[in-house]
């Protein structure tokens, strides 16, 4: 908590209960002066005998007695006529002295009151501030070892309670950030690493001595392959990267055509798999980038194709906002499906066989579809096995 803010806010407070009580103690003596000198008056002439002007003896003999004129504006008391004698030098003493005691008991009140509300004002702008002192230490001490700390503010709802739950949340997704950032880094390099060790190995091995022409043949062809997955690797990741820089320009683009273009385009490997694709578009268009889109697509029918059993089947639907792909397949299950979303996470261990793939499908498909404003979910199907995976885009 900076001490410039505790001070403003002790100051705005203390300013408002002080200028409040300033403003009590004013309205409350004018409101007794007002009255003052009629209570007074009442009081005096019911205590000192009044008479007529004539019955009263000379003016030298007793000083005391005026004519009934009060000295203070306003109405008569009641009982008190023109022509009656009243102690008037005795109801301005009194009204006098009265007021005179009254500002001096209410202003040191006042003074009083002003210290307390300096000191409640401070207190109470601490009060108001401990979450947000709470807040800015939590996110002074945060680092990379220790995101899973969390505020944890309790009390009442209000703005700051809000604000703490708020810097909780986002807490939470970047240590979920950071956590899949560092699986990912991890996973990269082990993948990045094999092929390289696969490299090296046809080298110094397939190739030491004098080979024969169809030992380096097959090296040859070898390290083709591996050239080859590699570059498929790096353009995957290469993909993520760009998709996480948002679109630069987006044009209609009709996803249910393009949809169709892919599923023909792998109906000979899916043929030669023996999986049945089964197709059912309705008009779908989505304002974006139609090589990513087309990319989305493709990624979604093939994983559908190449993970799924032989005689296995894959359907394939577009409608008002949404692609939605279900195949068979081995069970998945149901803890393992958000994992299948980060890069290089596969159902099972790589095996290294041809056409396997990197295991960047669906996370090549997650990213593009945030990129367009979409969310894409998967779900393990209660038979069949397999799963269904829904991309969903925002009216």
């Amino acid at each position: 908590m900076t001490g410039g803010e505790r001070a403003r806010l002790t100051a705005l407070y203390g300013g408002l209960l002080l200028l409040a009580g300033a403003l009590l103690t004013g309205v409350v003596y004018l409101l007794v002066k007002e009255g003052l000198y009629s209570s007074i008056s009442v009081a005096v002439t019911g205590a000192v005998p009044a008479r007529r002007l004539d019955e009263l003896p000379a003016p030298t003999a007793s000083p005391l007695w005026e004519t009934a004129r009060p000295a203070s504006p306003g109405p008569l008391p009641p009982g008190v006529s023109q022509g009656l004698a009243i102690t008037s030098r005795v109801s301005d003493a009194a009204e006098s002295a009265a007021l005179e005691r009254l500002l001096t008991v209410s202003l040191t009140v006042l003074a009083v009151y002003a210290v307390l509300s300096v000191v409640l004002a401070w207190w109470m702008a601490g009060r108001v501030l401990r979450p947000v002192a709470v807040i800015t230490d939590t996110a002074r001490r945060l680092s990379g070892e220790n995101l899973h700390e969390r505020i944890a503010l309790d009390g009442p709802p209000g703005e700051l309670k809000r604000l703490a739950d708020t810097f909780d949340g986002m807490l939470g997704r970047m240590e979920q950030l950071v956590s899949a950032q560092q699986r990912f880094a991890a996973n990269a390099a082990h993948e990045l690493r094999t092929p390289v060790a696969v490299q090296r190995a046809a080298a110094e091995i397939g190739l030491a001595g004098e080979p024969g022409p169809e030992r380096v043949a097959r090296i040859r062809a070898k390290l083709i392959e591996v050239a080859d997955d590699s570059e498929r690797m790096i353009d995957g990741l290469l993909l993520l990267a760009a998709c996480d820089q948002g679109l630069r320009e987006r044009r209609p683009v009709a996803v249910h055509e393009t949809v169709r273009k892919a599923v023909d385009a792998l109906a000979p490997e899916a043929a030669e798999r023996g999986v049945g694709v089964s197709v059912d578009v309705r008009p779908l268009t989505v304002r974006g980038d139609a090589v990513l889109l087309d990319r989305l697509v493709h990624n979604l029918v093939a994983n559908a194709v190449r993970h799924n059993v032989p005689e296995g089947r894959v359907r394939v639907r577009t409608g008002p906002g949404v692609i939605e792909v279900v195949n068979t397949g081995p069970a998945v299950p149901p803890a393992t499906v958000p994992l299948l979303f980060e890069p290089f996470r596969r159902l099972t261990e790589r095996a290294h066989a041809p056409g396997e793939g990197a295991g960047l499908g669906l996370s090549i498909v997650q990213s593009i579809a945030r990129a367009h404003g979409a969310t894409a979910t998967a779900s393990a199907n209660a038979e069949g096995g397999g799963l269904t995976v829904r991309v969903v885009f925002a009216p």
